[in-house]
């Protein structure tokens, strides 16, 4: 993938290079960094979007005609005050393409960049990207016909001083017909039910292919947590599915645990970051406070990320995605209940069916 890249660049390119940002919110031609600081005219006057207030629903971009959205880049701050720490699963992206009115993206803004658990941490990987200090970049292509439409809303209690945030696209004159539109949903299950497996997407109707699963999880039981097999239930498989995993860090690309070990001989799970597939988050700490009353130990958190982008899940008229809470221990494996969220992305053709209903911020809140 990355030579394709690098061998594309030496071919003439087609289309109009366009960018929206606070700079340019249309992103017209020739209208960028036109607004006046104290060092003068055209001298970064516009660098953010300022106090978005709680309940507030933003128009990140707005665009007209046909074209691909190429890279997104955001950053904002990750609490307002010391009790109010959670920002990243407060504020809501959402996505539309062409006119319609249920969103094809609403995610929570940290985990849609596998920022979990209100958290950052830095990830490299080829579409998600996130550098210090919550550099969050997306390159999945986004093609649209007729329009595009990006928004966030601040579910937080406070206002949030600062949204900075650029997208970067290209226009055409028409797309062609065999496009498939991008779409992102977020789910948590707060405590999975024994035996039953945790849902990761469901609903998926048309055609289409899967092309990535981020999994934030918090282990509620001890002892190891990942013998859970991801299950991909294509085109109208029932009881058994057509794809599936020999266990959860196998399919996060790990192996054996993840382990490794300290120089006191201790076991730890060691977190990575790949092209396609990474473990990049681990705590078992509230960093984000600070008390002389308690300490900030809190139940493990852990944030992987899976990219089919060589390997994309493909089906024709619907998709169902599921993982299970298995475990073991000295005595084998055994059935764990914990508490997991996740994104999905996939590629499908429109219209698709409207997502659940997304929590309340504070049920969406890590423990």
């Amino acid at each position: 993938m990355i030579g394709s890249i690098l061998d594309s660049m030496m071919m003439q390119q087609k289309g109009k290079s366009r960018a929206i940002n606070a700079e340019n919110r249309t992103g017209e031609k020739g209208k960028a960094a036109m607004a006046a600081s104290a060092l003068g005219s055209s001298r970064k006057g516009s660098p953010c979007l300022f106090d978005v207030k709680p309940g507030e629903t933003v128009v990140l971009g707005e665009i007209q005609g046909a074209g691909v959205i190429n890279h997104i880049w955001m950053t904002i701050t990750d609490k307002t005050s010391e009790k109010d720490v959670f920002v990243l699963r407060d504020m809501v992206l959402r996505m539309y393409w062409d006119g319609e009115k249920e969103p094809s993206v609403e995610c929570p803004l940290g985990d849609f960049f596998c920022c979990g658990f209100g958290r950052e941490c830095e990830v490299n990987s080829i579409p998600i990207a996130v550098a210090p200090l919550r550099g969050m970049n997306c390159y999945f292509k986004m093609p649209f016909r007729k329009s595009a439409k990006i928004t966030l809303e601040n579910q937080h209690s406070n206002t949030i001083p600062n949204v900075f945030y650029q997208i970067d696209y290209a226009l055409y004159d028409e797309m062609p017909e065999n496009i498939s539109y991008f779409h992102a949903q977020w789910r948590r299950q707060k405590i999975t039910t024994l035996q039953e497996d945790y849902v990761i997407l469901d609903g998926v109707e048309g055609k289409g292919h899967y092309v990535g699963t981020y999994m934030a999880l918090s282990t509620l039981e001890r002892y190891w947590w990942g013998e859970g097999e991801i299950k991909f239930f294509i085109d109208g498989d029932e009881e058994y599915p057509t794809l599936c995993s020999t266990g959860t860090e196998d399919y996060f690309g790990g192996a054996w645990s993840f382990a490794d070990w300290d120089e006191n001989g201790k076991t730890y799970e060691k977190t990575f970051c790949r092209p396609y597939m990474g473990y990049p988050y681990y705590s078992a700490h509230d960093t984000s406070v600070f008390s002389q009353y308690h300490n900030n130990e809190c139940p493990p958190m852990r944030g992987f990320y899976r990219w089919h982008l060589p390997d994309p899940i493909m089906f024709d008229e619907n998709l169902k995605v599921t993982i299970q809470q298995i475990g073991a221990g000295h005595r084998g494996m055994f059935e764990r209940q914990d508490d997991v969220s996740t994104v999905a992305y996939w590629y499908q053709t429109e219209p698709h069916k409207a997502f659940p209903v997304l929590l309340e911020k504070e049920e969406r809140w890590p423990r």
